[in-house]
């Protein structure tokens, strides 16, 4: 018997906005020094939330969006903060517990 598998996506679990300030905090303490984790994450809930709307909220094109926030992208710094911006997110810092 064959096991039958679905590609996970987490955009498809957050539903409320709790949803993903938890999941946006969760990425943020688990990435450390990973920036490609991070602009995943920030791709993961602008799938979500709309793509559209976000594209329209940054001027950027969604195909840019799209590009930018995968986990091959690179986008620059600015890119990044106008993007966490646009979600209505923060980006906090902390001392590193050691």
């Amino acid at each position: 018997m064959a096991i039958k598998l679905k590609k996970w996506d987490s955009a498809e679990h957050l539903k409320t906005e709790e949803d993903i300030t938890l999941y946006w905090e969760a990425c943020l303490e688990e990435a450390e020094d990973d920036p490609a984790f991070i602009t995943a994450a920030l791709g993961t809930i602008a799938r979500a939330r709309g793509m559209s709307q976000l594209a329209r909220d940054t001027g950027m094109t969604r195909e840019g969006l799209y590009k930018a926030l995968s986990a091959d992208g690179n986008p620059e710094f600015a890119t990044v903060m106008k993007v966490i911006r646009a979600l209505g997110l923060h980006l906090h810092g902390a001392p590193v517990q050691r």
